[in-house]
């Protein structure tokens, strides 16, 4: 520890000599004293002096602080006292509060102490770990010092210490009890413990969050009132961000654990004007940044996605659009917020569809997003809600070819509102692109380039807007006023916001390409800014154009004869020089704000002269600027070449597209097949239900069938040569032969009839025909009588015939009837002849699936029986790992017993010590008295201790 004394030594004033001597004596007093008593009272001065002689109390205490630790835990106090103690040696709070007051010296040797006590400290492992278990311990005195020592030795030397609590068995574990604290205090100084815990240490926040740390924090967000908690809820939002910044297996717990659902509630702030202290403006900033950590931009897309998906369901950016409307809001909450909408919208397409149909609560309704950037362009508004509104409308058009279209439609003559009582977003975007402030222009050319980004269809429309620059004058293209304005020199902050407009304009589209060249001035006018020598500050303007002149090369599909790709290369080389024009490209990317711009999504300037670069437009010059370069050097039949070769990849693009067609078409048949699927695995679940109820069915006939054999045979043996004499559903033989022979009598009663009836027929066609002949003899003069007889005789066979009719049909249907009944008494009961044989086939059948039917049985029996025989073996495995238990159990109580018995002799034993110490020590001071010289081990602390000392001294000698 010589280095300590040596950092004791620099200080100005340091302890004055009796302060050491003091601190020594407590020490050894410490170190030596048998009794609990002056232990803890020389703990408690050591206290009391470590705050103003930190160092020296440090170097000398800190060992016996450690021992008292370990030996004198089942004394709360002294206990507490050692960790008080400690806590001052290490911490630097002392030194901070008096930061303002002191010199820089002064604090960085402060600062570099509490860092080395820290040092000596954490050297031993075990010192973390023992601090760990005293946690443990509900005595406040106890557990409060420890957490107050633990969090000042993290803010020390985290990594070091964080390590050791990791190794250390449920180190972490006991941590997590603080927050389930019933004190406050101890609560709350748990929270900033873990604060220190999970700093940049993801091994550590994993297992804070899976010991269900989101569970209990948001329940102390909720009881401290949320946004209007005080700083309590400040310290658990930061423990939250700590658990869920760049730590993508705490952000899938907490979706999946449905803990979005429960932030809903924070931002219920309402439409007030009052309330905003600093506290809840505090709180509500940090609840923003929480949400904005699980949609940042640097997460993985899958995880951004679910996320924002879950806050659009569960109602929390519906809620974050309404503060966005509301009045009386904070400027940086506001700002904070508009941040915050815009990555939960960004990139997906379901949020920025809701966010475009928003309104502001105004009359007439406008749409939030007009609202929006008319802040952007209002030169009077905050530089940081400008920037803000500009996110915002960029994270609205990201991968949004609908809202892109929406907001390049309002720019087309087709959509304007001639009558002027709204205004558009085209519109404002227009106003801003060629207002007189250059922040406006940046700002409203990069909206617009987002605007067309990766949509070429977007880029071909907004060539069709026309501009009325001044009455009398006709309108000009959009295109051409960009370019007039470049020409015109305005500032740099504009020129840079156009180029860039143009660029992406250009980029990818061969027909804006076309457009451009066609005016005959842009292409001098390029030349003239990349030839030119200026200065630093117009180097970036002179590498945008060389960025736009290569565009123009690269996309250009030659439709103009004088500005095909071969004669521009040969007007660069003439004018510029290849390699000059590659240097001039390349002042973009050595800008020293380009590499800044292309970290974040999120226009972050420090002030307004530091906005010149767009994110997306950085990752348009990285793409383009190689293909550019090899573009200017390329001969004309390595373009022929290249254009073959990009024919041929729109045709292998075509075949992939092909494919792709086919495979979403297989996907569509397999999405068809697998519904056809779960239908056929319905209709099979409903037969296997069938095939059940009929095999019960099928048992039921078995059971019938054994029963009617049964009976069959004990009619067999009673009726002797009548096997078939039995009673079978409730029909007797003699029934059954009489049933047959009335069949036979009917069919024989049948034919009669059937004779009788064509006799009967045969006899009227004679007498028709002989009635017909009498008719005539009649004419002739014969007798008539005997027609009339005749005639009475056919009306009378007519009748019968009829009522022969009738019984035919009668005896017919119950001829059907008998034949019914017949078939089925011949299905149901064994009878002689060929019925018989039908029966006994059946009875084998059935006879078969009965076999069947006892093997299963039989199976079962066995499976059932080794499971019985398993089960009696596990009990039995059981029954003696229970008499084990047993018998351990009795011999742990009598090992409690032993060790009980050994304290109370080891306790005995240390009394009679101490007893035997005192009345050494009080013959050595009599035998001082008398003359005989005697070593002083050590003095005595105390003056009534001494006194008590002479007396029981007195009493030995004269009993000596």
């Amino acid at each position: 520890m010589n280095f300590l004394r040596g950092v004791m030594g620099g200080q100005s004033a340091g302890p004055q000599h009796t302060e050491a001597e003091t601190i020594q004596k407590l020490c050894d007093r410490v170190a030596s004293s048998t009794l609990l008593d002056d232990r803890r009272n020389a703990v408690r001065a050591l206290k009391s002096l470590s705050k103003k002689y930190r160092l020296e109390v440090g170097i000398q205490a800190m060992e016996h602080l450690i021992h008292v630790l370990q030996t004198d835990r089942s004394d709360s106090e002294i206990i507490g006292y050692a960790l008080d103690t400690l806590y001052n040696i290490i911490s630097n709070d002392e030194e901070e509060e008096l930061d303002d007051i002191e010199e820089e010296n002064s604090t960085r040797q402060s600062e570099d102490l509490g860092s080395q006590f820290t040092e000596i400290f954490i050297k031993q492992p075990e010192n973390v770990t023992l601090l760990l278990s005293l946690l443990e311990e509900f005595d406040f005195h106890v557990r409060w010092p420890g957490v107050r020592l633990l969090t000042s030795l993290l803010k020390q030397l985290g990594p070091q210490v964080q390590q050791i609590i990791l190794v250390s068995p449920m180190g972490v574990s006991r941590l997590m009890d603080l927050l389930a604290d019933s004190r406050e205090v101890i609560r709350n100084d748990g929270v900033l413990l873990l604060q220190a815990l999970t700093r940049s240490n993801a091994a550590i926040q994993k297992i804070v969050a899976f010991e269900n740390a989101f569970e209990r924090l948001l329940d102390i967000i909720t009881e401290e009132g949320n946004s209007d908690g005080g700083i309590v809820v400040e310290d658990c939002l930061l423990l939250l961000q700590n658990l869920l910044k760049n730590n993508n297996s705490n952000q899938n717990f907490f979706k999946e654990g449905s803990y979005i659902q429960r932030m809903k509630p924070w931002f219920e702030v309402g439409d007030e004007n009052s309330g905003w202290s600093a506290q809840k403006v505090t709180n509500l900033h940090l609840m923003l940044q929480l949400v904005r950590v699980l949609v940042s931009p640097t997460n993985p897309p899958g995880a951004t996605s679910s996320c924002q998906k879950a806050m659009f369901q569960c109602g929390l950016l519906q809620q974050l659009c309404t503060i966005l409307m509301a009045t009386g809001i904070p400027a940086d909450i506001l700002t904070e917020t508009i941040n915050t909408a815009s990555e939960v919208i960004r990139g997906s397409q379901v949020n920025q569809d809701y966010f475009a149909s928003v309104n502001a609560p105004s009359n007439p309704p406008r749409p939030a997003i007009v609202v929006l950037l008319m802040s952007m362009v209002n030169e009077r508004q905050p530089f940081v809600l400008r920037c803000a509104v500009l996110y915002c409308f960029q994270c609205f058009l990201y991968k949004n070819q609908k809202g892109q279209g929406e907001i390049v439609s309002t720019l087309l003559p087709s959509t304007i509102d001639a009558t002027g009582n709204s205004v558009s977003a085209g519109q404002l975007l227009c106003g801003g692109l060629f207002s007189t402030d250059s922040l406006s222009n940046w700002c409203a050319a990069v909206a617009l380039a987002h605007a067309l980004q990766e949509n070429a269809t977007q880029k071909e429309q907004l060539l069709r807007v026309q501009l009325a620059t001044s009455i009398g004058n006709p309108p000009v293209s959009l295109l051409q006023q960009c370019t007039n304005i470049l020409s015109q020199g305005s500032k740099i902050q504009t020129r840079v916001g156009l180029l860039m407009l143009l660029c992406t304009w250009l980029s990818n589209c061969p027909i804006a390409v076309t457009h451009f060249l066609h005016n005959s001035a842009n292409v001098p006018f390029l030349t003239g800014q990349i030839a030119e020598n200026l200065g630093e500050e117009e180097q970036l303007v002179q590498g945008l154009c060389a960025l736009l002149l290569g565009i123009s090369i690269y996309f250009n599909d030659n439709s103009l004869e004088n500005y095909m790709k071969e004669k521009l290369k040969q007007l660069i080389e003439k004018r510029i020089g290849k390699e000059n024009f590659i240097e001039k490209l390349g002042f973009i990317s050595k800008h020293e704000l380009y590499s800044r711009a292309s970290q974040k999504p999120q226009p972050n300037f420090p002030s307004p002269e530091y906005m010149i670069f767009d994110h997306e437009f950085t990752k348009l010059v990285k793409e383009l600027e190689g293909v550019i370069t090899k573009a200017i050097y390329k001969s004309s039949e390595e373009d022929k070449k290249e254009e073959e070769v990009k024919k041929t990849l729109e045709q292998h693009d075509n075949i992939v597209t092909h494919y792709k067609n086919m495979i979403r078409e297989q996907d569509l048949q397999l999405e068809d097949l697998k519904q056809q699927l779960s239908t056929l695995k319905c209709q099979n679940e409903q037969l296997q239900t069938a095939v059940t109820q009929q095999a019960s069915q099928i048992q039921q006939h078995k059971d019938q069938y054994n029963l009617l054999k049964v009976q069959l045979g004990k009619d067999s043996r009673h009726h002797g040569s009548h096997p078939d004499g039995t009673q079978v559903n409730g029909i007797q033989p003699e029934e059954s032969s009489g049933l047959r022979e009335e069949i036979e009598e009917l069919k024989r009663n049948q034919e009669l009839l059937r004779s009788q009836l064509a006799e009967k027929e045969s006899l009227i066609e004679n007498l028709t025909s002989g009635g017909s002949d009498q008719s005539s003899a009649a004419a002739s003069g014969q007798d008539s009588e005997q027609v009339a007889e005749l005639q009475q005789e056919l009306a009378t066979l007519k009748s019968q015939l009829n009522s022969q009719s009738v019984e035919i049909t009668r005896l017919q249907t119950e001829k059907h009837e008998l034949l019914q009944k017949t078939e089925a008494f011949a299905k149901s009961v064994p009878v002689q002849g060929d019925s018989g044989h039908v029966s006994a086939a059946k009875a084998t059948d059935v006879e078969g699936r009965l076999s069947a039917l006892l093997q299963e049985t039989k199976e079962l029996k066995n499976e059932i029986k080794a499971l019985s025989e398993e089960r009696t073996a596990i009990k039995e495995q059981l029954d003696s790992s229970n008499s084990t238990i047993a018998i351990l159990q009795n011999e742990k109580d009598k090992l409690e017993l032993e060790i009980t018995d050994s304290k109370k002799e080891q306790d005995d034993l240390l009394v009679l010590l101490a007893d035997q110490d005192q009345k050494i020590l009080s013959l050595k001071s009599k035998l001082k008295t008398l003359g005989h010289p005697i070593e002083e081990d050590e003095e005595s602390g105390d003056q009534d201790d001494e006194d008590d000392d002479n007396d029981d001294c007195d009493k030995d000698q004269d009993q000596i």
